[in-house]
């Protein structure tokens, strides 16, 4: 692959596996300097000396977290062009048996900290020069699902609303920071191949009875370009958005399910 993100500081939240560590991988490649988050403090640390970037153990629920985070990037390059907020969590569980505290847990990660850390990474782009050889000041791309337009399955209401609302916050901040030009678009993912969704068909094929895989095998079944998604092919979408091919798309939600959601 070329440099086309050369010299380009982006950071990447749930950087550790899944999405998060395959766009990471993709991005280096493609000559971006990284600050790779992730709760997971020895996963990311690895994944980072792998790639040979930056890695930092970060909660993201926790404020003075995202702010020690955000200030890797500028303590050790100076800016931060490209935020990729990407961690988020998830959980099985009938809509009628969810609880306070079950709603909570996920919003806090999937939509509160989603928010905050776009927050503190916009107000430091605010104040810093444009990107070496672009107009834009700072992108930022959060990670969205399309449960944020179908509704949840079953077993995520929570999931789903959370998703929705990082499609929301994602178009506010693209019109909120338009002026002072930093970018807000979205990925919406169908159902990967991750830790995260083995961990929700274990749940779900718990509730149902059935043999593990089933959940998995009934969701992909309607795929219509055949096969389930695997986190390489998020990777070139994250790579266009962070970077100059997109400076003059925002607020925008983008697909990219095999065709599982079209029209949307």
């Amino acid at each position: 692959m070329g440099g086309r993100l050369d010299g380009r500081i982006v950071l990447i939240t749930g950087a550790a596996g899944g999405i998060g560590a395959a766009c990471a991988r993709r991005l280096a490649a493609e000559g971006a300097r990284l600050v790779l988050a992730d709760l997971d403090g020895p996963a990311v640390e690895r994944l980072a000396g792998e790639l040979g970037q930056v890695a930092v153990q970060c909660d993201v629920t926790g404020r003075a977290d995202i702010d020690r985070m955000v200030d890797t990037a500028y303590r050790r390059w100076g800016r931060l062009d490209v935020l990729f907020n990407n961690a988020g969590v998830i959980q099985g569980k009938p809509l009628l048996d969810l609880t306070e505290e079950d709603w909570d847990r996920l919003m806090s990660v999937n939509l509160r900290a989603v928010f905050f850390v776009l927050q503190a990474a916009a107000r430091r782009m605010l104040r810093q020069d444009p990107i070496p050889g672009s107009e834009l000041r700072g992108k930022l791309i959060q990670t969205a699902s399309i449960a944020a337009y179908r509704g949840g399955l079953p077993l995520t209401a929570h999931y789903a609303a959370s998703k929705a609302g990082v499609v929301s916050i994602t178009r506010t901040a693209a019109q909120a920071l338009a002026a002072s030009k930093i970018t807000s678009n979205c990925i919406c993912p169908g159902v990967v191949d991750t830790p995260m969704w083995a961990k929700l068909d274990a749940d779900w094929t718990a509730l149902e009875g059935w043999e593990r895989g089933e959940a998995w095998k009934r969701r992909t079944a309607g795929i219509p370009l055949g096969r389930p998604e695997r986190p390489e092919d998020v990777t070139g979408l994250v790579a266009f958005l962070a970077s100059a091919d997109s400076d003059y798309l925002t607020g925008q939600a983008i697909n990219i399910d095999g065709g599982l959601v079209m029209g949307s």
